[in-house]
């Protein structure tokens, strides 16, 4: 039986000047993407679509390193970001991996507000077959919830930082 967790995370972002420009700059896809993603991290595909490397964490003394596809679409301003494809490196042979990415970021009155949900479903690897599947899913459950706060904190920090910048040139 898979395992199964996902995470949520909503955001508001008061903008206090030029909002109106909002719109506008969320069809800047690639910009905004690098902005609320590590850039270094990112790889651009083709148009509306990128591969990114999610940060390497630890479960259970093994390296994981997640890699997603993600497909972006842009329309009426609002910016949605889908996994379109993942894999999974460092837990040994797993080829049921599958993470999902479901996030909106729309322009409003007041600034941006968005939502954020994060998924995996996952078979459990034998070099953790004796840990109990509660405790693997709560885990799962906490390292998504500390991956959405940390994408969270830089969008707020480097999507209004970079809004700001965009807008006065």
């Amino acid at each position: 039986m898979p395992l199964a967790f996902n995470a949520r995370q909503k955001i508001d972002l008061p903008v206090r000047s030029k909002v109106e420009l909002l719109p506008d700059y969320l069809l800047q896809q690639e910009r905004v993407v690098g902005a609320m993603l590590d850039s270094s991290k990112l790889t651009p595909l083709g148009p509306g679509s990128y591969r990114y490397s999610v940060t390497s964490f630890k479960v259970f003394q093994l390296e994981v390193n997640p890699v997603v596809s993600i497909g972006v679409v842009t329309s009426e301003g609002k910016l949605r970001m889908h996994a379109t494809d993942s894999e999974l490196d460092g837990l040994g042979l797993v080829d049921d991996f599958v993470l999902t990415l479901d996030a909106t970021l729309e322009a409003t009155s007041r600034g941006l507000e968005g939502e954020a949900l994060l998924g995996v479903t996952v078979s459990q690897p034998p070099l953790l077959k004796l840990i109990p599947k509660q405790v693997l899913e709560s885990t799962g459950q906490s390292i998504l919830s500390t991956i959405l706060l940390g994408i969270k904190a830089r969008v707020k920090k480097q999507l209004i930082e970079d809004f700001s910048k965009w807008s006065s040139e």
